[in-house]
């Protein structure tokens, strides 16, 4: 057997205690739990390290370093990870890096004196009677340098990313303003997805997104062909100034929604969203631009608004037919990043009204590296791409 026999590890846990020392019960919790984690990853693959079965559900793939700061101290624990299934320890608090960012926020609330009753309360269950700034100030100096050793990361070669942003309610001052959370999310060419970086800016202008994608390309993001996004000018623009000559793809779930604005009968539009999907659903690009001047035509009297708005626009949203059709269905929407979106703005809600900016980056970037730690114990996300570019392939000369 891999693992201690039970009384190996009692006999352990009692020579610990008895021993001196001011942190022997963290050394003790430490290598119970560690052991527990071990036996129940068994258990979830249905077989002993290094057994083979045809029972087996999926594979180990080593441990995770995680520190938990305890009343008796600190311990650190060995998380096993798992490939080929989800699986994560029962006895440990899944999300805990996410959990002390929210708690965080309302803490800080608390602490600056702008909380309601309502954040009092959650603040005594979450955190406690006693919330101090020194306290707010530790914490959040830990999540801090977690997120910053994040945000710094090497990127490397990326075959597609995708953008999304989301806007939330943040005290500037005596204010109370709307500031954008850009999120990049991208998938390299074994298929395998990553969340890159996120950022807090005063709106989505031009200067915002080109300064946060020129922070990817300094982290050597290269070998890129296609960004997925929604359509909005000021990130237009800077993908054009970052990336010149890369394709885009406009999100097709967006345009079909954007239709809708065209139609003034309701009883029209899933007549004419199916005329949509079968431009997208389309074997190839001739065929989509074949159904695409269909359509054109067939509104042009009864919906001329909306003819001159799909023949302007749909085209944009035909990129996709330019990369594998392996690859098309899960690229042709920006989805992929809608999901973290809703999921974070799930979160911010308890919150409300963030007290500052670094507070909502706090607790979205902790919220997606946890996201991106999963991902990396998931399966591909698209089939390995066989035609890679150089590894010295870059999109400019220099980024300012």
């Amino acid at each position: 057997m891999a693992y201690e026999s039970e009384y190996t590890l009692l006999e352990q846990v009692i020579q610990m205690l008895a021993a001196n020392g001011d942190n022997k019960f963290s050394r003790v919790i430490e290598v119970v739990v560690n052991e527990a984690m071990k036996i129940e990853r068994a258990k979830a693959l249905n077989a002993e390290p290094y057994e083979r079965t045809e029972e087996r559900t999926g594979h180990a793939n080593g441990f995770k370093d995680k520190t938990l700061n305890l009343a008796t101290g600190k311990v650190l624990l060995k998380v096993p990870q798992v490939r080929g299934m989800e699986f994560y320890p029962s006895c440990i608090e899944k999300g805990m890096r996410s959990e002390r960012a929210l708690k965080l926020a309302i803490a800080e609330m608390y602490v600056k004196g702008v909380s309601t009753r309502r954040v009092s309360d959650i603040v005594e269950v979450l955190c406690g009677t006693e919330v101090s700034s020194s306290q707010v100030s530790r914490l959040a100096k830990e999540l801090d340098e977690e997120i910053t050793s994040w945000k710094a990361q090497p990127v490397g070669q990326i075959q597609y990313l995708v953008l999304d942003a989301t806007y939330e309610s943040v005290r500037v001052g005596s204010q109370v303003v709307k500031q954008a959370l850009l999120v990049a999310i991208g998938v390299d060419y074994s298929g395998n997805r990553y969340i890159l970086d996120a950022e807090v800016a005063n709106s989505e202008a031009e200067v915002n997104w080109r300064s946060f994608l020129e922070g990817l390309v300094r982290r050597g993001m290269h070998g890129l062909r296609m960004i997925t996004s929604d359509d909005h000018s000021g990130l237009r623009a800077a993908i054009d100034a970052v990336f010149p000559g890369i394709l885009w793809q406009r999100c097709q779930f967006h345009l079909q929604q954007n239709a809708h604005s065209y139609v003034t009968k309701k009883d029209d539009i899933p007549l004419i969203a199916a005329d949509i999907r079968k431009v997208f659903n389309a074997p190839d690009r001739e065929n989509a631009e074949r159904y695409l001047q269909q359509l054109v035509e067939k509104y042009q009297k009864t919906h001329p608004h909306l003819a001159a708005w799909a023949d302007e626009n749909i085209r944009e949203g035909l990129s996709v037919f330019n990369i594998p059709e392996n690859h098309r269905r899960k690229m042709r929407t920006s989805n992929l990043a809608e999901r973290q979106m809703k999921e974070i703005n799930r979160r911010t809600k308890v919150v409300g009204v963030f007290p500052n900016a670094a507070s909502l980056l706090r607790l979205a970037a902790a919220m997606l590296i946890e996201q991106n730690d999963q991902w990396q114990n998931d399966k591909r996300y698209l089939p390995e791409s066989n035609d890679r570019p150089a590894l010295n392939e870059i999109y400019r000369k220099k980024v300012a």
